[in-house]
């Protein structure tokens, strides 16, 4: 079995790589142009690597020769980069995946995509439920959702079998920090074993529906080996929801220390608080189990004390 991963250099697709071979895939191809990944993520792993970018037709259509699916996880990631160049953020999000699936359809290869809950923006209504009014307000959000729409109207048209989830705020080993970008997670940790206040953009009382890393790619290994489909976008989350604030209260009981903190002006796009429904996800896959928050936290700082600094 042959499963093709799009972005597979970056944190979730790296993981996800690893997740596949445990699981006894036994052809792993990866397609990346290390824009966003890196190549360290991908070393001692046995994959079939393409260096380029999705954008590139001829190579990813030789990457998804023969795949039994592929899992599109490449993208030009984060609101605020979007913002500064959203045409950028589009031909990566929206015209790539047209890319990917016209592939796909070549091959009646299964696709999973990861789609995000920011596409829900502007809608104040807890949980997000599948059904509610998409009202993106970042460029990114819009790509996303066309990334979703995509593929539901491939699977309509075409008879494609894909799945497009909605990822919130995945953390976990593997996720970089240190640059302008950084997701939330791994900021705060870089910033806490660097002995530097955690930056905050906003009060702190900003609410996430944070989800392991191990849990997602678990959930993704699970539907493309088995091709499991949807009419729908899914949620990838389980409904839970901490403050920032809550975060670093978990972190200094983790760490045994007060973590100094530096507020600072909110960010263009972000939405104020996000939670899943969950509801649809574990009709799909009732037999997951998500790692909590804590323990998450725990493993997170666990692989950031072993880097180098």
């Amino acid at each position: 079995m042959k499963i093709l991963v799009t972005g597979g250099a970056g944190f979730i697709g790296s993981n996800l790589v690893k997740q596949l071979q445990r699981d006894g895939v036994d052809q792993v191809a990866v397609i990346d142009d290390f824009s966003t990944g890196f190549r360290e993520n991908l070393k001692d792993l046995d994959v079939e690597l393409f260096e380029g970018s999705i954008l590139d037709r001829d190579l990813l259509g030789e990457a998804a020769a023969g795949a039994h699916a592929i899992v599109h996880l490449a993208a030009r990631p984060s609101v605020p980069r979007s913002i500064q160049d959203p045409v950028a953020s589009h031909h990566a999000n929206a015209t790539g995946t047209l890319y990917v699936l016209e592939a796909a359809r070549k091959e009646n290869a299964h696709v999973t995509l990861a789609s995000s809950s920011s596409v829900y923006g502007a809608n104040k209504v807890l949980p997000k439920s599948e059904d509610l009014r998409p009202m993106p307000i970042s460029p990114y959000a819009v790509s996303k959702l066309a990334t979703e729409t995509y593929a539901l109207a491939y699977s309509e048209v075409y008879d494609l079998p894909v799945l497009p989830f909605r990822f919130f705020n995945v953390y976990g080993p593997g996720q970089a920090a240190g640059h302008a970008y950084a997701a939330v997670v791994p900021a705060f940790v870089d910033a806490a074993l660097r002995g530097e206040p955690l930056p905050i953009n906003g009060d702190g009382l900003q609410t996430r529906d944070f989800t392991f890393v191990e849990t997602v790619t678990q959930t993704i290994s699970k539907a493309a080996r088995e091709r499991i489909r949807s009419k729908d976008a899914v949620n990838l989350a389980f409904g839970t929801r901490y403050t920032l604030l809550d975060v670093i209260e978990i972190m200094e009981s983790e760490l045994g220390q007060q973590l100094p903190r530096e507020f600072r002006d909110p960010r263009a796009g972000d939405v104020r608080d996000s939670q899943a429904d969950n509801a649809a996800l574990m009709k799909l896959f009732p037999e997951i189990e998500p790692v909590g928050l804590e323990q998450g936290i725990a493993k997170t700082i666990e692989w950031f004390a072993t880097l180098p600094r």
